[in-house]
């Protein structure tokens, strides 16, 4: 099997290559990823390039399967233009089309997107533990999940176009573990915790290893499908913390929320508001789906998340 993985710098491919790799059915590995990698091994040929670049079409010819991780999550990761939503949008919803357009071109037979809960958004009408088949909501100042619902929009219509395509969807919750974002390693250390109307909002996340073992799992996927992969518990944002620091204070969220609008405009350490917004509103997923059809069970629960941050 040959495979094409985008986003191969990623936080994520750092874990999920040498898995990838370690299969036996898998005999070429090809990433691509606009920043050097580190990662080594026979199998493994990295390509340095962005993925809006119809110059590496001609690597899709012959490959039986496409991972799509590449997506800016972090404003941050840009530097300087971090401010652009105009690069932004066409680096994750421009750039993920070419992707597709390309494997749907070569006949590739399988596609796994690497989506999120994002997609779902964080509203206060959600229902304890939304499903796969729950409407996806963008949500106000939060570019992330504005795209990654583009995407899903795109793949839409590929399914629509390529009925012998099987893609698999998958939407983890809050990825932990230790390549994480940098960004949620800083959240989940500080001292403080914004203080929300009780009963608290309910979240959850998931370790890097479990959504890695979904990746692998998603390569003999039977049918294309949505999945959602999360920790089988969930808890508040403000227990989460506490497991953390002992002697976090909790802070008025309208201030919170306030100074967060103003810093990350300024700011690297700060990222877009939606990220801070979600906190007051609960998302909790099902992974029952996840579970039944493609046999993967989380192995970390909410507090081994956090403790072994």
């Amino acid at each position: 099997m040959k495979v094409i993985v985008t986003g191969s710098s990623s936080c994520l491919a750092r874990p999920f290559l040498p898995r990838l790799c370690a299969c036996d059915d898998v005999k070429e590995v090809i990433g691509i990823d606009w920043r050097p990698g580190s990662f080594k091994h026979h199998k493994f040929t990295p390509v340095r390039a962005d993925i809006r670049d119809i110059k590496i079409a001609p690597l899709f010819a012959g490959t039986d399967l496409v991972y799509h991780l590449a997506f800016i999550v972090l404003r941050s990761s840009l530097g300087k233009a971090r401010n652009n939503r105009e690069l932004i949008r066409d680096i994750n919803v421009n750039g993920s089309k070419r992707i597709f357009e390309m494997a749907s071109t070569n006949k590739v037979k399988r596609l796994v997107h690497l989506s999120s809960s994002a997609v779902y958004g964080a509203w206060p009408d959600n229902p304890y533990s939304i499903d796969e088949y729950q409407t996806r909501r963008i949500m106000p100042d939060f570019s992330y999940s504005e795209d990654k619902n583009a995407v899903e929009d795109i793949l839409d219509g590929l399914e629509n176009k390529n009925p012998n395509m099987i893609i698999t969807r998958l939407r983890p919750h809050v990825i932990l573990g230790p390549n994480c974002q940098p960004f949620l390693r800083t959240l989940l250390q500080l001292p403080f915790y914004p203080a929300l109307p009780k009963p608290e909002p309910l979240t959850q996340c998931v370790w890097e290893d479990d959504v890695c073992s979904a990746m692998i799992l998603s390569r003999k996927a039977s049918h294309s499908a949505s999945y959602n992969i999360a920790t089988d518990d969930s808890m508040p944002f403000s227990e989460m913390i506490k497991f953390r620091r002992k002697k976090a204070l909790p802070l008025p969220y309208k201030a919170l929320q306030l100074a967060h609008k103003h810093l990350w405009k300024f700011s690297s350490i700060a990222e877009e508001p939606g990220w801070f917004n979600g906190m007051q509103y609960p998302l909790t997923v099902s992974n029952c789906r996840a579970k039944q059809e493609l046999g993967w069970h989380p192995t970390h629960s909410v507090k081994d998340c956090v403790e072994k941050l």
